[in-house]
């Protein structure tokens, strides 16, 4: 099952994943978020929008390669492979 890693911020957003090793069962971009909003509800909203494309501030990589689908995440995901969700932060 793919694993899933979070940028460290968003614990505080979603504590109960925090420690966790998250494994999940998907084989696209959209199956991985669809199996987080399962673990961590509110998760889906709060990285894509009500459309379900990913917000502007909130990317993906399937290993080392940003998915290219931003709106219907189609990008495949391989059993063994590493899912990092990420979101910018800024400010000054």
């Amino acid at each position: 099952m793919p694993k899933v890693e979070l940028a460290r911020h968003l614990y505080a957003f979603f504590p109960q994943l925090e420690g966790q090793e998250i494994s999940v069962e998907a084989d696209t971009a959209a199956g991985v978020v669809q199996a987080m909003e399962k673990i961590a509800p509110g998760f889906s909203f709060y990285i894509c929008d009500e459309r379900g494309s990913l917000r502007t501030h909130v990317n993906i990589f399937i290993e080392q390669d940003m998915v290219a689908d931003r709106k219907e995440l189609t990008d495949k995901v391989k059993p063994d492979s590493r899912v990092y969700i990420l979101q910018a932060l800024s400010g000054g």
